[in-house]
C-alpha cells in the first residue's frame, strides 16, 4: 500500500489490534481505486479523451470523498461499536505517580475499598475485587447492592482478594487484569510497585484513605476509558442525595460528628473523628449538613483520614448537633447510655441530648461509607437513622 495508507499503518504499528482486517482491507481497496491509470495522449479524437478524463476525473473525486467519509476519526466508535477515546492513552497522576492506559480495559481489578463499585456501576465486571471486611451479613464475601449487581451482570462471578493481612499479590497476579483501581485505598509505595508490575495501577489522590466518591468515580471511570459515563454517574448519584435530603429537611445544616466510639471498646478517653476528605465526612456536607468547627480546625492537619483529641475539652465539641458513630454489634443503644455516664464525654451537648446514631456492622454501616452502588441502596435509610437521633 501506499505510505499514507492508513491500512499499511494499522497492520504494521501498535493499533492493528484495535481495528479488524476486514477495515484494513477496505482501506487499501479505496486506496487503489484512487490509483487509477491515466490513459496515454493520442493526436486523434480529442474530444473522446477529455470526456474520458472528465469520467476518470469524477471516479478520482468519489474515491477521496469514499476515504473521508470512512476515516478512523469519524467513524470508529460507530463501525466498531467501541467507546470514544479507545485506542487513546489517558495519563493519570495520583499520589504514588503518573498512571498511562492505552484503550479501554477489558479485564478490571480492583484493591482497596469500594473502587469494585464504580465499574460495576458502569457495567464492567471485575475479574477480581476485595473481599467485604465489613456489613457482609450472609458471609459470602459482598455486601448485598455489590453481590446484586454482580448477579445482574452475570457471567463468570469475580474473584475475591482477602486483604486481612494485606495484598494478595499473587491472587491479583492470577486474574491476569488489564488495570488495577485503587483510587480508594491505602496502598504503599511498594505495594503500588508491584501491583504495577502486574497492570497499570490507579492510586489515590493525595492521602492514604483519604479519597472522596467523587474522586473515586472520576479517577476510576477515566481508567477505565469511561470518563464521559463517569460524570453521569456522578450526576445521577447527586441527584439521589438531593432527592433524599429534601425528604429530610430538618438535617439541612445541622453540623453532624462522624465517630467511631464502639470500635474502642469502653474507651472514652479520646473523641476520635473523620475529617474532611475522606468520604463518610465528605457525604454529610456535599448533602447540605454542617461542618463542625473541629473538623475544620483538624481537617488541613493531618495525614490521616481519621483525627483523636483528648475527650478532657467537651467544649471542643459545643457546635455539633449530632454525633454518628460505629458502636457495639450486640447493643448499640448501650454505648449511648455510657457516653451520657463519662464525667467528660457526657458533657458534650449532643451526647447529653441523646442526638446520636449508632452503627452497626451491618448492611447500613458499610452504605454509611458512600459508595456509587451503596448510595443508591442505602442512603436513605442513612438519613432516616439521623433524622431519628435528632428527635
Amino acid at each position: 500500500g501506499c505510505r499514507c495508507c492508513p491500512a499499511r499503518q494499522l497492520v504494521s504499528g501498535q493499533y492493528f489490534n484495535q481495528f479488524t482486517q476486514e477495515r484494513a482491507a477496505l482501506w487499501s481497496s479505496h486506496c487503489r481505486s484512487a490509483r487509477i491509470g491515466w490513459p496515454k495522449y493520442s493526436a486523434t479524437n480529442v474530444n473522446v479523451r477529455m470526456k474520458k478524463l472528465r469520467i476518470l476525473a469524477a471516479l478520482a473525486a468519489s474515491a477521496a470523498l469514499a476515504l473521508t467519509a470512512c476515516s478512523p476519526a469519524e467513524n470508529d466508535a460507530a463501525s466498531s461499536g467501541k467507546n470514544e477515546g479507545e485506542g487513546q492513552t489517558v495519563s493519570i497522576t495520583h499520589a504514588l505517580g503518573t498512571t498511562k492506559i492505552t484503550g479501554k480495559p477489558k479485564r478490571v481489578a480492583t484493591v482497596g475499598w469500594n473502587n469494585q463499585e464504580v465499574p460495576l456501576a458502569l457495567g464492567i465486571q471485575p475479574v477480581g475485587m476485595p473481599k467485604a471486611a465489613f456489613g457482609d451479613a450472609d458471609g459470602d464475601g459482598m455486601v448485598t447492592w455489590v453481590k446484586q449487581k454482580v448477579e445482574e451482570l452475570g457471567g463468570e462471578k469475580p474473584v475475591l482478594f482477602d486483604e486481612t493481612d494485606g495484598i494478595q499479590f499473587e491472587k491479583v497476579a492470577d486474574t491476569k487484569p488489564d488495570v488495577i483501581l485503587a483510587a480508594y485505598s491505602g496502598l504503599t509505595k511498594e505495594d503500588y510497585e508491584k501491583l504495577s508490575k502486574i497492570a497499570p495501577t490507579v492510586a489515590y489522590p493525595n492521602k492514604p484513605w483519604n479519597t472522596t466518591m467523587k474522586q473515586m468515580v472520576t479517577m476510576d471511570s477515566k481508567a477505565l476509558g469511561m470518563e464521559k459515563e463517569g460524570k453521569q454517574l456522578l450526576a445521577d448519584l447527586d441527584k439521589e442525595v438531593d432527592q433524599q435530603m429534601a425528604k429530610h429537611p430538618n438535617l439541612k445544616g445541622k453540623k453532624v460528628l462522624f465517630t467511631a466510639f464502639g470500635t474502642n471498646g469502653s474507651d472514652l478517653s479520646k473523641v476520635g473523628f473523620y475529617v474532611s476528605g475522606d468520604p463518610r465526612a465528605d457525604i454529610l456536607e456535599k448533602a447540605g449538613m454542617g461542618v463542625p468547627d473541629i473538623v475544620k480546625k483538624y481537617s488541613g492537619n493531618t495525614d490521616s483520614f481519621y483525627k483523636e483529641v483528648s475527650s478532657d475539652k467537651p467544649e471542643m465539641f459545643s457546635d455539633v448537633d449530632l454525633i454518628v458513630t460505629y458502636g457495639p454489634q450486640d447493643d448499640p443503644t448501650s454505648l449511648v447510655a455510657d457516653m451520657q455516664k463519662h464525667p467528660l464525654v457526657g458533657r458534650i451537648p449532643a451526647v447529653k441530648a441523646g442526638h446520636v446514631a449508632v452503627l452497626k456492622n451491618d448492611d447500613l454501616g458499610a452504605a454509611a461509607n458512600p459508595s456509587p452502588l451503596g448510595l443508591q441502596w442505602g442512603f436513605g435509610k442513612f438519613l432516616d437513622l439521623l433524622d431519628g437521633a435528632l428527635k
